[in-house]
């Protein structure tokens, strides 16, 4: 295969493209990674590296790179149906079965599908139903939506504003007024003083405080990741919903799931919600549902909101251009089938889930590595300077920066929030594949150790 030139690719990259989340100043002085063509769960440089993909892309690459399947389906839609929109009464026949799919894959009182090109635009949707909703059941008094700090959903400015990111707040503001943030459930860094029960429950008792404080005729609905992604992979105490569910039900306000990284298996379940047996009234959804071949996204829309706006609310002024895309649904309703035929929630549940937790905990040992959590195939490892104490490093040090660079050199895309490494790799992977991940995430805090002067390493431990 001729590779592209890198130093041309770089230089064109450099004077044109503005990356997303990206210091532009110094990824100019670095130069762009090239990424020139990818195959299972590997992705492949312009200098020839072969890296494994331990973040599945962008938590989406789900059935990994190279599925003639899903290139066929969206070639054979191309050819039939390339383009046309679902304004103006119409529709066609992907996104009326993708609509049927994921109604049969939802939990049972989710019946409808609204569809959108991102998980962004899936939770701008999702702010504007809430609020029509109330607003055709005579309550438009309920237009606050309760998240959480450190939470993302999305770079809109909407889900910008329902995520409680800090830097974004700070340079996207003002934010869209009537969004309230309460603390995340994030036991290593905010509540080790305290067991994980205590403190997931401290935390949803939150929910209820800020319920309180506003009125519960003021508030629309409570908006949480099962699992936090972007936020860490933080993976909540097992109290933490149970006790969540409580407060619930004791008020008058709508569930938002947002399954736009724990949907489609990355839990062991179809969605992040099963697992943790929630009963959302709305779900936005990204990413997996077409394993990042094409983007779509969507919100699975619960009967009761459903029919409101069906029978109550007349027309509904939103929609997307590529809402429903026809090539989009068919590639992804090809992942889906793909999916189902060959067993992958299965998979993770009862195999490849259980075995990276195993493999993953090991890393618990490493010096520089004050807590290993896995969930399905997420975790995350945290890093400290003090194993005793979980004291961080100096933030000058970047050590979380310094350790997902040394993994690209190793060979191993991992992704670093703050001094907390995150994995998320492809749901297809296999045992053998989970322990080369754990080498070479171990390679990498050694020598992330190493240049921040910690010498007495000793990790080869589980190196099989």
């Amino acid at each position: 295969m001729n590779q592209p030139q890198t130093g041309e690719l770089q230089a064109l990259d450099r004077a044109h493209h503005l990356h997303p989340f990206t210091d532009f100043k110094a990824l100019g002085e670095e130069g762009s990674r090239i990424i020139t063509h990818a195959e299972g769960i590997y992705i492949y440089d312009s200098e020839g590296q072969r890296i494994l993909d331990g973040m599945a892309g962008l938590w989406c690459v789900n059935l990994g790179y190279g599925r003639q399947e899903l290139v066929d389906a969206a070639t054979e839609q191309m050819r039939q149906l390339p383009y046309y929109n679902n304004f103006f009464k119409t529709t066609h026949e992907p996104a009326v079965r993708l609509a049927e799919k994921l109604c049969q894959l939802a939990p049972s009182d989710i019946n409808r599908v609204f569809f959108t090109g991102s998980g962004s635009e899936a939770n701008d949707t999702v702010l504007r139903m809430v609020r029509r909703y109330w607003a055709i059941k005579g309550r438009p008094r309920k237009r606050v939506v309760i998240a959480r700090e450190n939470a993302y959903h999305g770079s809109t400015i909407a889900g910008m504003s329902l995520g409680g990111m800090a830097p974004m707040h700070a340079q996207g503001g003002p934010c869209v007024p009537g969004i309230e943030h309460i603390r995340q459930p994030y036991w290593f860094g905010e509540g080790r003083d305290q067991s994980p029960t205590a403190f997931g429950q401290e935390c949803a008792a939150a929910l209820e405080a800020k319920i309180l404080e506003l009125g519960e005729d003021n508030v629309a609905a409570f908006i949480a990741e099962p699992v936090q992604g972007a936020g860490g992979a933080i993976i909540p105490p097992d109290s933490y919903w149970p006790a969540i569910k409580a407060v619930l039900a004791r008020h008058d306000i709508l569930l938002v799931v947002d399954e736009v990284i724990c949907g489609f298996g990355r839990l062991g379940e179809w969605f992040g919600s099963q697992h943790y047996a929630l009963q959302p009234d709305l779900m936005p959804i990204a990413k997996g549902l077409s394993s990042g071949y094409l983007p779509i996204g969507g919100v699975l829309v619960g009967d009761r909101v459903a029919e409101a706006l069906i029978e109550e609310g007349g027309e509904f002024f939103h929609g997307f251009t590529y809402s429903g895309h026809p090539t989009c649904a068919a590639v992804a309703l090809r992942n889906l089938e793909l999916m189902e035929r060959e067993g992958v929630i299965q998979h993770v549940r009862e195999d490849v889930g259980p075995y990276l937790a195993k493999r993953w905990s090991e890393l618990a040992e490493h010096p520089i590595v004050g807590e290993a959590r896995s969930l399905g195939l997420i975790g995350s490892l945290e890093l400290v300077a003090d194993k005793a104490n979980g004291e961080r490093f100096d933030k000058s040090l970047a050590a979380g920066n310094l350790c997902r660079d040394l993994c690209f050199q190793h060979g191993l895309v991992i992704r670093s929030v703050g001094d907390t490494m995150i994995v998320s790799p492809p749901l297809v992977m296999t045992r053998e594949q989970i322990d080369e991940l754990v080498a070479l995430a171990r390679q990498a805090l050694d020598d992330t150790a190493r240049h921040l002067g910690i010498t007495s390493i000793n990790s080869s431990k589980g190196d099989r």
